[in-house]
Parts: C-alpha cells; structure tokens; sequence
C-alpha cells in the first residue's frame, strides 16, 4: 500500500454555482426539454396532434378504418406513459441534485486525497473511501471530472486550481479510464 507521504491532495473551492453549471447544463434539469425526456416529449405531442386530427375525421372514417383510431389512441397511451417516467425520473434526479447543492451551502471542508490505490473525499469531515478498482466509469470534460463507482462524484474544474484540475485528471485517466 502507498505511504501517506504519497497522497496527493486537492482542497476544493466551494461555489454552488460552479456545481449548478456542471449538473444543470443544457436543460438537464428541465422536465421536458431534459435531453432524456425532450424526444419522448416531442413524440408524444406529434401523435396527440395525429390523434386530434383523426378525431376531427372520425365521422369520415369507414367502419374498416375506425381501427385506426383506436391504434394511434393506444399509441398516444403509451407515449404518455413513458414520457410521464422520464418526466418522474427526470424529477427525482433534480430534486437529489438540488439536496446535494444545498449541503454544499455550508461546506467548510471539501477535499480529495488520492494515492495510486486510493481515492478519499472529505466533505465536512464525513469521510467516504474507494479503492480506485471500484469506479466503473469516469468521465472528463473541459468542465468537470466526474466518476461513477461505490460513491458518484462531480469535480467541476472552477473549483479547483489548474495545476490540481490536471493532476485529478491525470489519475483518473490511469486508475479508471485504462
């Protein structure tokens, strides 16, 4: 195991609103514009108009070509039910990241140590460890390093300095994205 002398560490600078432009960006947070729910969105409007349209029509609809309407009916059913869970997923995920922003409101500490076998984050002395074997995912952008494993995390890079934003990056391309 790596001695403590080993350890790299990066205190973060707090701001909720460096948090807010990572995890809020391009309508992430919008409950029908969200890039999950937007297509559903738009499908389920487009057979709604298609369902409208035929209802107007209906009278003009042979017995042999009322089936139709029933059909696109089942098919606005069905698009509204998975719209309404990317909708609730949607909602879920921004009510946690909104939770998640309002304990960074009173964050005094917020620090990552890191050798090459472990990864440590402290938020207000609440201690979570990973060995680096247990991230299945890392992702890093111009914006924020972010890793996905036993715990999820989200580094935006305003939040640190530049030399510790290369650092993080620099490890988390070797440790977890080989």
């Amino acid at each position: 195991m790596a001695r403590m002398h080993d350890d790299k560490i990066i205190n973060l600078n707090i701001k909720r609103k460096d948090f807010e432009e990572v995890y809020l960006q391009g309508n992430q947070g919008s409950l029908l514009f969200s890039p999950s729910v937007k297509g559903k969105f738009i499908t389920t409007v487009v057979v709604a108009f298609i369902l409208v349209i035929l209802f107007f029509f209906k009278d003009d609809l042979s017995k042999e070509k009322f089936g139709i309407l029933y059909f696109v009916s089942f098919l606005f059913l069905l698009c509204a039910v998975y719209l309404s869970l990317a909708i609730n997923k949607v909602s879920k995920w921004k009510k946690e990241v909104v939770k998640y922003l309002k304990t960074l409101e009173n964050t005094e500490i917020y620090q990552i140590q890191f050798n090459t076998k472990v990864f440590k984050v402290n938020l207000n002395d609440k201690k979570e460890t990973s060995l680096w074997t247990e991230f299945s995912a890392g992702e890093i952008s111009d914006t924020f390093i972010g890793l996905e494993g036993k715990f999820n995390y989200m580094f935006p890079k305003k939040s640190m300095s530049e030399a510790d934003f290369e650092l993080l990056k620099v490890a988390v391309q070797k440790n977890v994205l080989k």
